[in-house]
């Protein structure tokens, strides 16, 4: 579980190619479930970052606002980093997912 993008990644102990076909499908297929969550994970952190925008919008504390500005760049750095594993597996797990 990777505890800043809030969802499990893939570990691999080994060379891919050195598991058996019905090992890789495994993973292959448990991926496509953890993979399939992560649209809902950037819906969440969205909410929070227009929570926080609109918190930023009527603050008057220069702190604060620095506070929130770091809040939500880290959110986006987050999201960004949800999309690159979403879309860096996409092509992996279809290839090997229909090989």
């Amino acid at each position: 579980m990777d505890n800043r993008l809030g969802i499990p990644l893939p570990y691999l102990d080994t060379d891919w190619t050195s598991y058996e076909k019905e090992t890789q499908q495994t993973i292959l297929l448990e991926w496509e479930k953890i993979r399939g969550k992560i649209p809902d994970r950037i819906k969440e952190l969205e909410s929070s970052i227009n929570i926080k925008q609109a918190q930023l919008n009527d603050e008057s504390n220069f702190d604060r606002s620095c506070q929130l500005n770091t809040e939500i760049s880290e959110l986006a750095s987050i999201i960004n980093d949800l999309w690159l594993w979403y879309r860096m597996n996409q092509h992996l797990s279809h290839d090997k997912i229909h090989s």
